[in-house]
């Protein structure tokens, strides 16, 4: 046979073999986050349950995490403090089938991170599954929670459920939130339009993610040519669950009904001169710093291209009073305990694996 064959054949099985382990590997470090996040959670149950039960006061944590650690002086995660957030898990979701099916599929950092951020159940899911959808890692999820992001998804003003057909339309009027959050500028309120295009370029990753997954950049001052006279777009993306460009005018001023005219004729063009045969229309979303609802509703009353306006807000100075509201040396100590629990499972989940993969043949045959 060939050994060109022999090679191919080779490098593509070993190409599989790796992805096969790797895929294993996620498996397993999932299997054992999914009964860590279980035992948690039975654990915060039977603590609730004796309190509600046999009127067990709340002094009882601090004894049961006495005796877990002396009893399982290797283990992390049973501090007072982490037992507690059991309690609380349990009791903000009573559905063990729930927890099963979906809560226990992302990590217990980010579960706890959710709990001391969120209040009700159904915010709570909604970043669960946003989590579980978009593989948030806590920073991110941290982020999306303090952004308040579960109220900004879907509210701005647009025009879409009229000029867009479903599903398109209401996938649309998802993507475009109200206001947007650019708390990782710092310009001053007489910034110009172009020192904030630039300062958003400038800040990409963070601009990316503030617009949500789905967005590829295509370019700043994106060149058009109509009838001979050039014209320019602020910002122009391709967003690739609607399959269709996105065109961001930027606005440091109040919205004017100008505004969407001409949004209006970038929409148009770019319809014209980009889109291809299997793109969904161009949207149009305006960026001000401010808006008058009405104004805004009657500017885009009569338009017939896919329009969206929305706010924008940049960062402040933390306030001098909670400067100095910094965590204490005991919260910190017990974060650090819930992610070394975390890595001790995961460690030990991928080393159970590889024993598995990689066990010796020949001492497997002795055995």
């Amino acid at each position: 046979m060939d050994e060109r064959y022999l090679k191919l054949g080779y490098d593509e099985f070993l190409r599989e073999l790796k992805e096969r382990i790797r895929n294993a590997q996620v498996r397993a470090a999932l299997a054992v986050n999914r009964e860590l996040v279980l035992l948690y959670w039975q654990i915060g149950n039977e603590i609730l349950y004796r309190q509600q039960q046999q009127g067990w006061g709340s002094k009882v944590i601090n004894r049961l995490a006495t005796d877990l650690r002396n009893a399982f002086p290797d283990i992390k995660g049973f501090s007072a403090r982490n037992l507690n957030y059991m309690r609380a898990f349990a009791e903000a979701y009573p559905d063990e089938t729930i927890v099963q099916q979906v809560v226990a599929l992302i990590p217990w950092g980010h579960n706890v991170r959710i709990l001391d951020a969120v209040k009700t159940s159904e915010e709570r899911m909604w970043y669960i599954q946003q989590t579980i959808q978009y593989g948030w890692s806590r920073n991110i999820l941290i982020h999306q929670m303090d952004s308040h992001l579960y109220r900004r998804q879907g509210s701005a003003i647009t025009n879409f459920s009229r000029v867009l057909p479903d599903p398109q339309s209401e996938l649309a009027q998802q993507v475009v939130k109200n206001p947007y959050s650019f708390d990782f500028l710092s310009l001053g309120k007489e910034a110009l339009e172009r020192e904030l295009e630039s300062a958003l370029i400038k800040h990409i990753r963070e601009f990316l993610l503030e617009l949500g997954v789905g967005f590829s950049f295509v370019g700043s001052q994106y060149p058009l040519v109509v009838d001979g006279k050039d014209y320019r777009i602020d910002l122009l993306f391709y967003h690739f669950r609607l399959h269709c460009f996105v065109v961001i005018d930027l606005k440091v001023v109040e919205f004017e009904p100008e505004f969407s005219g001409k949004m209006n004729f970038y929409v148009s063009a770019v319809d014209d001169l980009l889109r291809g045969a299997d793109d969904n229309p161009t949207i149009g979303v305006i960026l001000c710093r401010t808006k008058s609802k009405t104004v805004a509703e009657y500017a885009l009353r009569d338009v017939h291209k896919p329009i969206g306006i929305s706010t924008y807000h940049m960062g402040t100075p933390l306030p001098t009073q909670f400067q100095s509201n910094l965590p204490t040396i005991e919260a910190l100590e017990e974060e650090i305990e819930i992610v070394a629990a975390e890595v001790e499972q995961t460690l030990a989940s991928q080393e159970a694996e590889q024993l598995d993969l990689f066990a010796d043949p020949a001492r497997q045959e002795k055995e």
